[in-house]
């Protein structure tokens, strides 16, 4: 499976610090649990990919479709 093909999984997905001071991601779906665990600078260069992830995404939704990613109207 690769990064741009579609999924019937279905997952739960955590994240919040641990009491030893790492980021933990926490991935619960049919019969397995992945607990990952982070340094702090390295969850927030995650963060990082995660939001410019997003923004390209957001781009290219708004360019093949007529009135923005969700499909709602645009003003003006």
């Amino acid at each position: 499976m690769g990064i741009d093909k579609e999924s019937d999984i279905a997952a739960n997905l955590q994240i919040g610090p641990t009491s030893l001071g790492m980021v933990r991601i926490y991935v619960e779906a049919e019969g397995f649990e992945l607990p990952l665990d982070f340094e702090p600078e390295e969850a927030e260069e995650i963060a990082e990919e995660l939001m410019a992830a997003a923004e390209a995404a957001r781009a290219m939704g708004e360019g093949g479709k007529k009135g923005g990613a969700r499909g709602k109207p645009r003003k003006g």
